[in-house]
């Protein structure tokens, strides 16, 4: 006895429409601003059984008003809208026509879409599978009797390292400072450089200070100081 075919639905959109197609004013392809003669409206499914897709309209009660099995030119987009699409539904006997089917919303046409190409895709990747590897295996099992060796580095416990054996950040300043030959040079308040030590000597003129240095009388004031520290 033969298992019966799952039926799985891939898609259901809502309130679709569909209209009587006039005579195709176009070679470029199906216009769906001249549909004027709506007739019908429900829902829209799109199924799989076994091999087969199909997209079956079903009216509010349940009862289906046309199935469209979907194959090599079933279904057709038109050129003025991503909403409308013509769709080719045969009957029982094996008699068919050209509907038109509208979308409310772009949305609804995504989904719809989608559903067609997921079950396309889908359908040639199981008649073409990917090559399975058929190469030697190789076994990376430890064999018995064998020993796994692992070097762990020795880990340093000094300042300069901060007990992690690795140099922390305020070590690695100061020996780039030595390196280039700069001593390290202290802060003061408000983010300023103290002066150097190493800085040019002073700028005094000996002779322009006077030996008695005050005292009254008629000496001449001193003479201007210039110091550069």
């Amino acid at each position: 006895m033969a298992e019966p075919e799952i039926e799985r639905q891939r898609a259901l959109i809502r309130n679709a429409h569909v209209f009587k197609l006039p005579p195709r004013s176009s070679t470029a392809g199906w216009r769906g601003a001249d549909w004027t003669e709506e007739v019908w409206q429900g829902n829209v499914k799109v199924v799989e059984r076994g091999d087969k897709c199909a997209i079956i309209l079903v009216s509010q009660d349940g009862a289906t008003f046309a199935v469209c099995p979907v194959k090599e030119g079933a279904v057709d987009r038109c050129v003025d809208s991503s909403r409308y699409f013509v769709l080719r539904i045969e009957n029982a006997q094996g008699r068919h026509m050209f509907i038109g089917l509208a979308f409310n919303e772009r949305n609804d046409a995504f989904d719809f879409n989608t559903a067609l190409s997921d079950s396309k895709r889908e359908k040639e990747a199981a008649r073409n599978p990917p090559p399975v590897f058929t190469g030697p295996s190789v076994d990376y099992s430890i064999k018995a009797g064998e020993k796994i060796r692992v070097a762990v580095p020795k880990v340093g416990s000094n300042k300069e390292t901060g007990g992690s054996g690795t140099m922390s950040a305020a070590a690695k300043r100061r020996a780039a400072r030595q390196a280039g030959g700069q001593a390290a040079k202290p802060l003061r308040s408000g983010g300023l450089l103290a002066p150097s030590n190493r800085d040019t000597a002073s700028r005094r003129d000996p002779s322009s200070v006077s030996a008695g240095g005050g005292g009254g009388g008629g000496g001449s004031p001193s003479s201007s100081v210039v110091i550069v520290s």
